[in-house]
This record gives structure tokens, sequence and C-alpha cells, in this order.
């Protein structure tokens, strides 16, 4: 795991790479790789790569980036891990052609593997990563995101050039980087905690998005293609016996948490005591010598909106015979922590379980351990959010033939009713429009809810426009593709394009590489999501039940009290926190924000803060935050050229 970052000059730019300009862009990545930086510039100065290692595979300086192949004709600065190279590396050395300089660095399996296959290559790699590629020969420039969107990779083009870099704040370190909020993302940020790929906050910078590569040629010309989609790679499990499939879940699991410890450096489990976590740890033990180490956060005192469930996380830990740290946070914890988290998240990733998720991975950190598995993915997959089921319900009576006279009536009603802002009323719209009711695992503010937050000039701007402008394109994949259209398949496909990549995952790789912890996710291994989406409905959701084939599939391998106690989240309590100092906090940052900008209501929000919406409240909170440090604060400029 490490931090990248680059330029490349089109033909006709003047713009030349530095040392110094590579190097500042590298120095704000430092958290990501303390254990060696390097660069790299072309003898043109058209392109430069930069580096800094987190040393997990092959610890030796020959395994250091960025890194060429024998010839100089390919070089590389690379992020993440490819769990296969072994296997790789072994075809290669089958195949002949090729001269290693490395005894086991999957970083060159990379580099002789597109020498072989070209941008095909990716398709052999099982992992999670963020490539970027230079062949000299064509005179080209990959840049290459994982499959689900693990690792992030953003970029920008302008002046001749493009950038890219694992974290925004390097990109903004050229003083020709524009630095203004899009405020099409922050619409959609008002709905989904996150800005969807490509977009994001930052107006000029994007993300790749996960699957997908970018060609840039000389010229300035760019080729975006998505090269995985699980749909494309899904065999329905159609009349196979529960038992089979169960078996499979299993057999596939084992198989991604076994890859995920490979290692040159202490690797352990966060344990949270729930079903993913818990089969993280039990798989992780099997054949291993010694006691894993396991973390886990709870919180100092008793909340009405979290209940701590430290016993649960111990009892998994007896049952494992694993090392088990823990450590309670306050609410001073968070209130210290808020300056730091919002440079390390670059944009605004409105989730407060980056607090408990930063705060873990320091815990593992200080305890030796460089790597972590992490249980992400596994509730999309198989149904494990009460507020599915919901949804689900919801949209099941939603396609029963209901006239649409009376669905007019209910939207009436709540109007009259004053519940214009509500979820209820959203719901209702949606399917009265014809439209799925699910829109995400996350949803912030409904459409209407939005219209009354935004200022007048945005609530122009954005007249007649919805969040749904977003999910079209996923849903037109969705229906072209999907083998079963079901509800549940596209809740499921919509939240691994959107949720997953852009909101879970992105506040797991901030928050763990802010301590310089990597951070693993079998559950999205890509083969075990493609086993997963080829699961019916049906299957995943028999006799109402939450998880039920995941759950069929793991008894015996973790007791049963932690397979069928009821499901919390990993959360805080900031809902009683917006009654004490926090709440104090976000009021003067909230007014202040308001007044010097011109992007919501500031009535409605106070109106917001007054009904001591703590969730909602921390959204706005964020956003404030992330303005404050990122676009009102000047960034010192970097000269472009020159060593």
């Amino acid at each position: 795991m490490c931090g990248i970052a680059g330029v490349f000059s089109f033909r006709n730019s003047s713009f030349r790479a530095s040392g110094l300009y590579l190097e500042r862009m590298s120095e704000t990545l430092a958290h990501r790789g303390p254990d060696g930086a390097g660069t790299w510039i072309s003898p043109d100065r058209h392109v430069g790569l930069g580096h800094r290692r987190l040393s997990i595979i092959d610890l030796s300086t020959a395994a250091s980036q960025p890194m060429g192949n024998e010839d100089g004709s390919l070089w590389v600065t690379f992020n993440g891990e490819i769990y296969n190279h072994a296997e790789i590396r072994s075809e290669l050395q089958q195949l002949g052609g090729h001269q290693w300089k490395t005894d086991h660095s999957d970083t060159e399996v990379i580099l002789h593997a597109f020498e072989q296959w070209g941008i095909e290559c990716i398709h052999r790699f099982r992992g999670m990563f963020a490539i970027a590629l230079w062949d000299s020969r064509r005179r080209e420039l990959w840049l290459i995101r994982d499959r689900v969107g693990i690792k992030p990779l953003y970029y920008s083009v302008h002046h001749g050039r493009i950038a890219f870099a694992s974290e925004i704040k390097a990109l903004l370190q050229d003083p020709e980087q524009e630095r203004a909020m899009d405020e099409e993302a922050f619409y959609h940020f008002l709905s989904f905690l996150t800005t969807p790929a490509p977009m994001t906050m930052f107006r000029g910078i994007r993300k790749l998005p996960a699957g997908s590569w970018l060609r840039i040629r000389e010229d300035g010309n760019i080729t975006e293609s998505r090269y995985w989609d699980v749909l494309d790679h899904t065999q329905p499990l159609v009349n196979v016996p529960e038992e089979e499939i169960a078996e499979r879940i299993v057999d596939e699991l084992r198989t991604a948490v076994r890859l995920r410890k490979v290692s040159d450096v202490p690797v352990g489990v966060f344990l949270s005591g729930g079903i993913d976590s818990s089969v993280n740890a039990a798989l992780f033990s099997e054949g291993e010598s010694g006691p894993v180490k396991c973390f886990r956060i709870g919180y100092d005192g008793d909340y009405r909106s979290y209940r701590n469930e430290l016993h649960y996380a111990r009892q998994m830990a007896r049952f494992a015979g694993a090392e088990y740290h823990e450590r309670l946070l306050s609410q001073q914890d968070l209130l210290d922590f808020l300056p730091r988290m919002v440079h390390l998240q670059d944009e605004p990733i409105a989730d407060p379980v980056c607090v408990p998720v930063y705060y873990v991975s320091k815990l593992a950190r200080d305890n030796g351990v460089i790597v972590c598995q992490v249980g992400e993915g596994s509730d999309e997959l198989f149904c494990g959010y009460p507020s599915w089921k919901l949804r689900l319900q919801l949209q099941h009576l939603g396609n029963l033939p209901v006239p649409r006279g009376l669905k007019g009536l209910g939207l009436a009603g709540l109007r009259l009713a004053g519940r214009e802002n509500s979820l209820e009323y959203e719901w209702l719209r949606r399917n009265f429009e014809r439209l799925p009711v699910f829109w995400g695992g996350a949803e912030a503010f409904t459409e209407t809810h939005k219209g009354s937050l935004l200022s007048d000039r945005l609530r122009r701007k954005f007249a007649g426009f919805s969040s749904w402008e977003a999910l079209k394109p996923i849903r037109k994949q969705f229906e072209d593709k999907a083998w079963e259209k079901s509800p549940l398949n596209w809740m499921a496909y919509l939240d691994l394009n959107l949720r997953l990549p852009e909101l879970l995952l992105m506040r797991v790789d901030k928050m763990s590489m802010g301590v310089s912890l990597e951070a693993r996710v079998p559950f999205l291994d890509h083969k075990f999501v493609q086993l997963a989406m080829s699961i019916p409905e049906a299957v995943k959701t028999r006799h109402g039940t939450l998880k039920y084939i995941l759950k069929k599939a793991v008894r015996g391998l973790i007791p049963d009290e932690l397979i069928d106690r009821k499901k919390q989240g990993f959360g805080v309590p900031v809902y009683e926190w917006f009654f004490d100092r926090l709440g104090d906090f976000a009021r003067a940052e909230l007014s202040a924000f308001c007044e010097e900008t011109d992007f919501l209501d500031r009535t409605a929000v106070m109106q917001l803060l007054e009904r001591r919406d703590g969730p909602r409240a921390w959204y706005l909170l964020n956003l404030a935050l992330w303005w404050k440090q990122y676009i009102r604060t000047e960034i010192p400029a970097v000269a472009l050229v020159g060593d």
C-alpha cells in the first residue's frame, strides 16, 4: 500500500516535470508511505512519476518505486496489492523473455505482465490497485483503478497536462489547479453523503470510476474504458441447492481471506463482533501458528442511539484464540480529530464512522500491525441492513397494480400534513414517477428537503433537476445486463457502483492510510462478488431473514449467538453529542459557513440544528469544515519547473 502521484505534459505544452513539483506532490502523501520515497522523470521531462512506499511485499530496496522494466521502456508507480502475483510471475517465467530484478515484488509482476499481454493483463490481477504506467514506446500513460474501487485515483486535466494522485491534496500543490466547489457534485453529495464518480467536490478534479482505465496520449487525447462490470461475470445459481450455494460461499471466502494473509509484515483483523468481522477472524485463524491480533473500538458511556457491543467482540476473540485489543472513545476524541479527519478525507465523506475507523486503525498500528482485514461489502452483497429490508418491501408493494391516481392522492395527503421532506414522501414520489424506491444505502436529504436547504441561487439553478441524473447510467447498465432484474439485485448493484467505492471504501482507505495501515477487504474479492451477485434474491432473503444464505454458510465457523443476534452497524453516538459540545461547535461552524458562502439557506440550516437532527447536522458540518480547510484556506504555491 502506498501513495502515487505524477504528471504528463502534452506534446504542445511548455510545462516540464521537475523534481520539486513531484516531491511536493509526494510529500502530501507521506502518511500513505512512510518507508520510502522516489521519483522518476523522463529524459524529455514530459512525464514525471512519484511514489511514497509502505513496505508490505518484498521489503528490499530492489522493489522500490517508481520501477522500470529491463530496457526502461515501461515505468510504473502503483498503490495496492496483487494477491496472486506469485502465480502470474510463475506463468511469465515459463513463457520466458523477461529479466527479473526482485525476488517477489508484485510491482515488477505488473511491469512484465503489461509487456506480455498489454492492458489485458489487468484481467489476470486479483487484488486492489491504483496503477499509473508510462509506455515510452507508444508515448501513452495508463491510469487504472481496481474492479471494485478499493483504491482511489484522482486526476485533473489543465494547462496542457494531466496530473494524477492517490489523494486530491497532492493535485492541489499545483498553483494552476483551480480550487472551487463543483456545485452539481455538491447537490449529489446532499443525497449520497459523497460525490458519485467521476465527479469530486472540486471543480475540474475527477476520480477514475471503479473497474476503469484511462489511456492518455501525448496529443492530449484521453480514452476511458470500463474493463470490468460484475454483471458481465455472473453465472446464475438458479435451481441450485442451498447447501451447494452455502458451500461455495465459504470456499470462495476462505480463498479470499487466505490470499489477503500474504504479507511480509504483521497482519491483523478489525473485529466488531458482527458476522462479517467474526468470519474474517475465524478464517484468518485457520492454519496460524499463533494468535491473530484483533482490534475493536467502543465508546465511553451509555447512549440511546448506539450501544456498545464489546462483549460480542470479546466472545469471538476467545472463540478464535485471538489476541484482543480495544479502546473506548469519548466526545473529546472526536472533537480533537475533526481537523485531521477533514485533511485526510480530501472531499467530504459525510459518514461519522470515519472517526472509529481512524482510531481502530491507529490502535492496530500502535500494536505493531501494518495490515488489517476489514468486513466491508458483505451487507451489500447479502442484504444485511434492516433499512434494506424495509425498502425491499416498499418496492414490492409499489410494484403492485395500484392506480397512479391513488398514489397521487397519497402524495397530496403527505403534503397537506407538511411531510414533503420525509422519506415516506420521497419514496412514494419515486414510485409515482416509475423510478426505483432505492437510490442507495445512504440517503441524507430527500429531493424536496434539498430544495429547502439550498440558497435561492442554487434552488433556481437546480430547478427541475434531481440526483436521479447521477443514477441513470447505472440503471441503464442494470436494465441492459442484469440476469435477474429484481429489486434486491438492483440495490446490490447500485451500491457496488456508488456507495461502496465512493463512501464506505474511501472512509476505510483515507482513515487507515492516515496512520500508515493497509486495509484489505476479503468480501470484495472480485471472484467472491461475482459469486454473490449470481445468487437469486429469493435465496438471499428466505423467510425474511437478513443475510439468510450467508448465515447458513458460516454456521459452525462462529458462535450461533453472533449469527442470530440483532444487527447493529459500526456507528457513532452523534445524536447525543449534538446536545453537548459537538452541537455548539457545529452551530458556530455552520453559521460562519452560511454567512461566507452562497450554497445553503442559513434559516433552514439553523432550523435543522434546532431540531437536534444530529446525523444530518453532521453531514453539513463535514461540508463546512471541508470548505474552510480546502477552499477558503490558501495553499502555498510550488515551482512548476526547475529542480
